[in-house]
C-alpha cells in the first residue's frame, strides 16, 4: 500500500539487494510457503498515530485453507480538527497465494476523493499486473505487493498496491530496536530504512512478523504503526 506524498503520508513495501533461493525458476512452491509468516491468530492489526494521536488502524487477516492462502487488508485513516475531516483514506486489498505462489490480487483505494485501482493475475506466462498508474504488464517472478505482512518484500521489486506501479526502493538494515505497540510497552524487532521509490522504516519481528511502520507525511507529521 502506497499512499501518495501529496496526501497524508508516503509508505510503501520494504526490499534487500538479495534473490531468495525460492525466486529462482524452478525452486519448489513448498519452500515459499515456509517462508511465510502468517499470525497465530490469523489477524494482524495495527493503530495508526499521528503526533501521538490515533487517526485509523491498518488490519489484515488471513484465512489458510491447506497451502492455499487468503489476504485481506483493510486501511482506514481519518484526519480532521473536531467535527470537521481534513482528510480521509481508505484502501481495500485481496492477495490469493496458491500452493506458495501469487494467484490474484485485487485492490481499491481511495485517497481522500481519488480513486485507484489494482488488479493482478497468473497466467501461463506469469503474473500480470495493471493499475491506476500501469498499463499492463509481467511482473518479475520475485515480485511481492506491498502489503508488508511478507517479510520476502524485503528481497525483490515491490507491486505498489494502491496504483499498480513495479518500484524497487533501497534497503538498509538498520538493526534491533524497541518498538511501541498499541497496549503499551515495546518489543524488539529488526529495523529496515527504505528510500527512493519509498522512504519510510520498517520493523519485522523474530517469528518473523510485521512488527511496526514510521514515516513522515507530506506535512511534515510523524505516522507510527503500533501493533495491536
Amino acid at each position: 500500500m502506497i499512499i501518495s506524498r501529496r496526501s497524508l503520508v508516503v509508505a510503501g513495501g520494504t526490499f534487500l539487494c538479495i534473490r531468495p533461493s525460492w525466486a529462482e525458476p524452478g525452486a519448489a512452491a513448498s519452500a515459499k510457503v515456509s517462508l511465510m509468516a502468517t499470525p497465530p491468530a490469523k489477524v494482524l492489526g495495527f493503530d495508526v498515530v499521528r503526533d501521538k494521536s490515533k487517526i485509523g488502524t491498518h488490519v489484515l487477516t488471513f484465512d489458510q485453507a491447506g497451502d492455499n492462502l487468503i489476504v485481506n487488508v483493510a486501511v482506514e485513516l481519518k484526519v480532521g480538527v473536531g467535527p470537521i475531516t481534513l482528510f480521509r483514506y481508505t484502501h481495500h486489498a485481496t492477495e490469493v497465494w496458491k500452493n506458495g505462489q501469487l494467484f490474484s490480487l485485487d485492490t481499491e483505494s481511495d485517497d481522500d476523493g481519488k480513486p485507484n485501482i489494482v488488479t493482478g493475475r497468473r497466467t501461463e506466462t506469469g503474473f500480470m499486473v495493471e493499475g491506476t498508474k500501469a498499463p499492463l504488464y509481467t511482473a518479475p517472478d520475485n515480485a511481492i505487493p506491498a502489503t508488508h505482512w511478507n517479510r520476502h518484500m524485503l528481497d525483490g521489486p515491490m507491486i505498489n498496491t494502491q496504483d499498480g506501479r513495479l518500484m524497487h526502493p533501497t534497503i538498509t538494515p538498520m538493526g534491533n530496536d524497541a518498538i511501541p505497540v498499541a497496549a503499551g510497552g515495546t518489543i524488539m524487532a529488526d529495523r529496515f530504512a527504505l528510500s527512493g521509490d519509498a522512504v519510510l522504516d520498517t520493523w519485522y519481528d523474530s517469528t518473523p512478523s510485521w512488527a511496526g511502520l514510521s514515516f513522515k507525511a507530506g506535512d511534515g507529521s510523524l505516522i507510527i504503526y503500533e501493533r495491536v
